[in-house]
């Protein structure tokens, strides 16, 4: 029987940070705008801790059952699954569970605002949603589970970025315009990294395995390059927000001093490979919601 220990440690709560961080960053923007509601931040934040937990628990289980958690070369902590912590039955049940929570939370959260933003908006919220739950369950959970044919990165980038910031702002503004498409991208590239150091982490077991990631396809050189160009890209993404919807004062700038603590995790990553790799998926995290706290400040004071 599975402990509560075990179910908290296969949602994996140190990947938890950029989720929150993609809330805060949505509600953020939106406040420049407009201004907040407190319930639909708490639900917003909830289902998107969620996402993220399901993600992580689909992962679990789909790489273990396609035999990548098991070759003995995995480069990364002990999973569930693999662990024999939680069998498989068990955890498509608590698989299932999270589903029907994720699902409760956002059809809450949708039918809250119906009011505001009209039944066509409800249903289009409601799709995003479902193709949310199945992006969760099928990145590597399936026979064409799209983790395992190199397209991770765009749904990574996807779901925890512009859809998960832009989703936010909307359920506060109820509009859809520019101001929150570049930060969106931005967090969406650090997205995209966290997913990227844990491929290049485990570069020669994924490709033992047969799982294509981007990495795997680069190589660990061309993958340190890639990063670096999500790095530089993310900075101008906030950047030429603050130039566009708050260029002064000077102060509203100062988010900028989290790119340094990006930069000494990008000159490690050079430095790096294999498991010495596995903290800077940690770290990558917190870096993604220490900005989006930061910046949320910055562009409202």
């Amino acid at each position: 029987m599975a402990s509560a220990k075990d179910w908290i440690e296969a949602f994996r709560p140190r990947t938890l940070f950029l989720a929150v961080g993609a809330v805060v960053l949505g509600n953020g923007l939106a406040f420049h705008e407009s201004g907040l509601n407190a319930v639909t931040f708490i639900l917003t934040l909830l289902l998107a801790m969620s996402m993220q937990g399901l993600t992580n628990m689909a992962n679990d289980l789909g790489d273990y059952l396609k035999g990548t958690d098991i070759t003995g070369k995995r480069q990364g902590p002990t999973r569930t699954v693999q662990g024999g912590k939680i069998t498989p039955s068990l955890m498509k049940r608590g698989i299932g569970l999270v589903i029907l929570f994720v699902a409760a939370i956002g059809a809450l959260l949708v039918l809250r605002v119906a009011e505001a933003i009209g039944w066509k908006w409800v249903l289009i919220m409601l799709g995003i949603g479902a193709c949310a739950i199945l992006a969760a369950v099928f990145y590597t959970v399936g026979k064409n589970a799209y983790g395992y044919k190199g397209w991770g990165d765009f749904f990574a980038f996807l779901f925890f970025g512009p859809v998960a910031v832009i989703g936010s702002y909307f359920l506060q503004t109820f509009s859809l315009d520019f101001q929150p498409v570049l930060p969106a991208i931005g967090l969406g590239f650090i997205s995209t990294m966290i997913l990227n150091i844990n491929n290049m982490r485990d570069i020669d077991n994924d490709r033992s395995s047969g799982k294509i990631t981007v990495a795997s396809r680069l190589g660990l050189a061309n993958a340190r390059i890639y990063h670096a160009l999500l790095t530089f890209g993310m900075f101008t993404c906030f950047l030429q927000y603050s130039f566009l919807f708050a260029p002064a004062p000077w102060y509203r700038y100062l988010y900028a001093i989290v790119f340094l603590f990006q930069l000494k995790i990008l000159n490690d990553l050079f430095q790096k490979q294999n498991k010495a790799m596995d903290p800077y998926l940690r770290l990558t995290s917190m870096s993604g919601l220490l900005l989006a706290i930061v910046f949320s400040i910055c562009i409202n004071i």
